[in-house]
């Protein structure tokens, strides 16, 4: 498919995502992004789980962890002191540990050792994005964008038109596409303090010891602020009281930066040099619908979550991959238009839950950082972390007999029950595989004989598609309790979209499974 079939207007970290979920479909869209390159300062660092498990399925799992900055030796998620050269970071408290907030267990094959910036993961995707076959051009403006009968088309601050048949707008939070096409956004908009972030080298590890953290609020009222770990060594982000967003950049010179840095370090002749100011201010919006014609949003343009949870990035690049394989199979004949409905019947109902948790932890951030919280996060209406992670369901067209309500809001494995519309729970297979490393870039039955093979090639044969199927020994005693987890007998079968949700669950064989397959696929892919 030629790079015009689909444009992504956006080249940060989501839209270069987005590029590389829709290459592994065979998909090669043209990126179009305004600055010269990648930014090298990171408004990110946590990846969550299922961000993970979407890079473990477009093989940059290892790639993306050998980047990120290994705290799997064990570190402090969040500590507070006057400056970081005034408390013994090897006596901190380890009560906010990292990944305390998985201590459920395992729901998951995919986990990042440590944070891992934004500037480190786009280092992964671009590359991943152009050998797959994608175009990626820097200092490319939009700044006009039209939906014009069978396709759409944007304009260039060079007047240069471009036109395709599809558009993702991830072009943040002052989406220009979003503006264009006049979608309206609510929620409660700017939050807090206006903010500097503040990206500097400086060496640490005379205060660290080697210890990790992901981020220390400093009390120091000569420097009040946040400390952000970047590599856990030499580079690192402090986050600044700024009294007004107009003249930030004035106040905030070179000189100023590091007088604030040397203050919340506790050094006053320490050597810093400043990468780069960036003015900035916690948000909260949904856009009013994720589509429009042949566009959609995705990332900040969809929606801007405060950065509490690690949720705004991750919620973003799970938009794109969701949306990739339905515009793939659009774009093959695979599936009828209405598939591409879906993805603002799914992804927006995600991203207002997101946006409501992340509100919700603003006022007491212990609803987040402590595992302990169960009674604490019911009374306040919070989910457990992993629980908005992975436990977020899909209630659509594209699913069969939904099931949208959560079993929990605290554990994680009780949402992850085999429902239609839940992401496919993770078990080890014998050798090592996951049941989530069997799901490829089409439709996959899994299933417990092998009527259910024939039945999956006549169904498909019937439709002029392709879909996998496995068979896995469901009675095996292995095996036994995951299929008792998902509810099927072991003559039984699920149906699995791409991107791992599942899409119809089969408790036990029909007379004619070929026959219900096609109807479930036909109904599935709109067809």
């Amino acid at each position: 498919m030629s790079d015009r079939r689909v444009l992504i207007v956006g080249g940060g970290s989501v839209g270069l995502a987005a590029a590389v979920f829709l290459t592994r479909h065979g998909v090669t869209p043209l990126v179009l992004e305004q600055q010269p390159g990648i930014s090298v300062h990171p408004r990110a660092t946590g990846i969550g789980p299922r961000t993970m498990e979407f890079l473990r399925q477009a093989g940059l799992e290892q790639a993306v962890d050998d980047v990120a900055v290994d705290m799997s030796a064990g570190g402090a998620v969040k500590l507070t002191m006057h400056t970081l050269a005034s408390a013994d970071l090897s006596a901190a408290a380890p009560g906010m540990a990292l990944g305390s907030a998985w201590s459920q267990g395992d729901p998951s094959p995919a986990r990042v050792r440590g944070v891992c910036p934004q500037h480190r993961l786009d280092s992964v995707l671009l590359p991943a994005a152009r050998d797959g076959g994608a175009r990626v051009r820097f200092s490319a403006r939009v700044r006009e964008c039209a939906i014009e009968s069978g396709g759409v088309s944007v304009t260039l601050d060079t007047g240069e038109v471009i036109a395709a048949d599809y558009l993702i707008a991830a072009d943040g939070v002052r989406s220009t596409v979003r503006e264009r096409l006049g979608i309206g956004v609510s929620g409660p908009g700017a939050l807090g303090e206006p903010t500097v972030s503040i990206l500097f080298r400086a060496d640490l590890t005379r205060y660290t010891g080697g210890r990790h953290f992901v981020n220390c609020t400093i009390t120091n009222p000569d420097a009040p602020g946040l400390l952000v770990t970047v590599d856990g060594e030499k580079e690192w982000i402090f986050h600044a009281r700024a009294d007004e967003m107009s003249d930030a950049a004035a106040h905030f010179t070179d000189e100023h930066c590091r007088e604030l840095i040397r203050a919340a370090v506790g050094d006053d002749a320490l050597p810093v040099e400043i990468v780069s100011a960036l003015p900035w201010r916690p948000r909260g919006h949904l856009a009013d619908r994720f589509g429009q014609g042949r566009v959609f949003l995705a990332g900040d343009a969809a929606h801007t979550v405060p950065p509490i949870g690690a949720f705004g990035l991750n919620t973003g690049v799970a938009d794109a991959h969701n949306l990739a394989w339905k515009l793939a199979a659009v774009l093959r004949g695979d599936a009828g238009p209405a598939l591409l409905d879906t993805y603002d019947a799914e992804r927006r109902p995600v991203a207002a839950m997101t946006l409501a948790q992340a509100m919700i932890r603003l006022a007491d951030p212990i609803l987040h950082w402590d595992p302990t919280a169960a009674e604490r996060r019911a009374a306040a209406g919070a989910l457990h972390a992993p629980v908005v992670h992975l436990g977020y369901r899909y209630d659509s067209a594209a699913v069969i007999d939904p099931q949208p309500d959560l079993p929990s809001t605290e554990d994680v494995f009780a949402d992850l029950d085999g429902a239609p519309g839940s992401r496919l729970p993770h078990h080890r297979l014998p050798g090592g595989a996951s049941t989530l490393d069997l799901i490829g870039t089409r439709c996959t039955v899994i299933a417990g004989n092998h009527r259910w093979i024939a039945a999956a090639s006549d169904a498909a044969d019937r439709l002029g598609i392709r879909i996998d199927s496995h068979v896995i020994p469901l009675s095996h005693k292995e095996i036994r309790p995951w299929a008792q987890t998902v509810g099927i007998e072991p003559d039984g079968a699920l149906l699995v979209r791409p991107d791992q949700i599942i899409a119809a669950r089969i408790l036990t064989a029909p007379p004619a499974p070929a026959h219900l397959l096609h109807h479930l696929l036909t109904r599935i892919l709109a067809r």
